[in-house]
């Protein structure tokens, strides 16, 4: 994590064939595509996150000598190659859509448009990014859903899978939505809030219970949250917090940012009674904070049970997204630079299976707002030369079952094109707002989406459908690939 150089996290075969290439004298510019096929965790949608780190990697993209050095020990790449690696460094465009943006299969998040060793190199380490973050952010945005607006704490760090998931995944939590992460790392290098209370040792390390909590009450008086399930939460822990919060309202304490945690048991039993035993006491606007391997879906149903709990420190399963530990990214070439004529030859991808077809061409993505309500209506993958009158009738069509269309009467829509610069001739043209300010970016985003689209089972999907010149482009080369397998066979 010291290091910004991660040139040499790729995988072997970028390389080999960079020597193909090299070899071959191939140094057509070339358009490879990073999207991916299904929402994770059957989701409605998945949240934008890493393109800070790709723009890291990329800035930083070079071979050292010590890199040279051992890519030679290997025995497998020629002295001419490795001379050419020594003065590598990438050249070409970079187009993304930005962090904390609600996106959908099938459409391009990044999109390179590099000579192809450079546009080869970059594959492993761009999806290895943005898999990862965009997987935490979405896995977050689920949880946070579920908390019908309760603040969300990132408690993850000691669950993660290393350093790097646990930093980098408490940055795409917060973007995901999170009001703060236990990781103090993360809190220093993305200028996010750092939360926590105590652990059960701080009490056990007492004579007793109450007197743990007096000393941390006088440790931290402007957050005093005690947790109170050591040894027993209602008989025990929630009288001694309470008893706590007494003495500091008598020696003239303002009580501010205090409360119980949670961490065991049924805890909607628990918290409602805590809740019950802490307004008779007086002190109704204490917090009552919960953990205890919580996710989306048991926060929901805590919800639903009237649980007095307006606080929750998830971890494991949100930092690791338990349930659906892969984002499933690809990066796919879509399109080949005739020199001659300067326009793209695109290119597509057959399968066995059809979702793995690609859509070829040069792409962008325009997102169509209705105009009244500001929500999503759908999203439509077009060619870069296209162009749309939104004061114009529109209508788009499922590019599966083409019978399937919907005209969205002109004027009533809004139009927005999802990929912006990000790289211009290896030149970083691109400000990456904060952390916190892509979070917010991130709640505008999902208030774009129906509610229905943002259930936690079986959500509402949003089409993204193909413009009708990009669907016979990729009607055309289906076609003329069948012929070509017919006249082999």
């Amino acid at each position: 994590m010291s290091t910004l150089n991660l040139t040499l996290l790729t995988d072997l075969y970028e390389l080999t064939m960079m020597q193909g290439y090299y070899e071959s004298n191939s140094s057509e510019t070339v358009i490879f595509d990073a999207f991916y096929r299904k929402n994770p965790c059957d989701n409605g949608y998945a949240i934008s996150a890493g393109l800070d780190q790709v723009i890291d990697y990329i800035n930083n993209l070079h071979f050292s000598e010590e890199d040279i050095s051992y890519l030679a020990s290997l025995g497998i790449f020629h002295e001419g190659f490795l001379d050419y690696l020594r003065n590598f460094h990438f050249e070409g465009d970079i187009w993304a859509i930005p962090e904390g943006s609600v996106v959908f299969p099938y459409e391009p998040l990044l999109k390179v448009i590099a000579p192809i060793m450079q546009a080869q190199l970059v594959e492993t380490a761009i999806l290895n990014i943005i898999n990862h973050q965009s997987l935490i952010a979405t896995k977050t945005a689920r949880v946070v859903h579920a908390a019908r607006g309760d603040g969300i704490m990132e408690f993850g760090l000691r669950r993660a899978q290393g350093p790097d998931a646990g930093v980098y995944g408490a940055r795409a939590a917060m973007i995901g939505g999170c009001i703060g992460t236990s990781n103090v790392l993360a809190g220093q290098l993305f200028d996010v809030p750092v939360k926590g209370t105590h652990a059960h040792s701080w009490i056990m390390s007492f004579p007793d219970e109450y007197t743990a909590f007096k000393k941390y009450s006088e440790l931290y008086p402007d957050a005093c949250l005690l947790l109170v399930d050591t040894y027993d939460t209602l008989r025990s822990g929630v009288p001694n917090a309470i008893r706590v919060f007494r003495e500091m309202r008598e020696a003239g304490i303002e009580l501010k940012g205090y409360g119980i945690r949670l961490d065991s048991g049924d805890l909607a039993y628990m918290s409602k009674q805590a809740r019950k035993l802490l307004d008779e006491a007086g002190f109704k606007d204490a917090i009552i904070s919960a953990s205890s391997d919580l996710d989306e879906y048991l926060i929901d149903s805590l919800k639903t049970q009237g649980a007095a709990i307006t606080s929750w420190g998830v971890g494991t399963n949100m930092i690791t997204s338990k349930d659906c530990p892969a984002f499933g990214g690809v990066y796919k070439l879509a399109a080949v630079l005739d020199e001659k004529t300067g326009e793209f030859i695109p290119k597509i991808k057959l399968s066995e299976n059809t979702e793995k077809i690609t859509n070829p061409g040069n792409k962008k993505i325009l997102r169509i707002y209705d105009k009244q309500t500001g929500k999503i209506r759908a999203d439509l993958i077009c060619l870069t030369d296209e162009t749309y009158d939104p004061s114009e009738d529109l209508i788009i069509f499922d590019p599966l079952e083409t019978w399937k269309k919907t005209k969205i009467k002109g004027g009533s829509y809004t139009l927005r094109e999802m990929l912006v610069p990000v790289f211009k001739n290896g030149v970083c043209v691109y400000t990456s707002p904060s952390v916190m300010e892509i979070r917010d970016i991130c709640i505008r985003e999902k208030d774009t989406l129906w509610d229905e689209t943002k259930r936690l089972a079986n959500p509402h999907k949003v089409y993204v459908d193909l413009s009708s010149k990009l669907y016979h482009i990729k009607s055309d080369l289906l076609e003329q690939m069948g012929r070509e397998a017919l006249s082999l066979s």
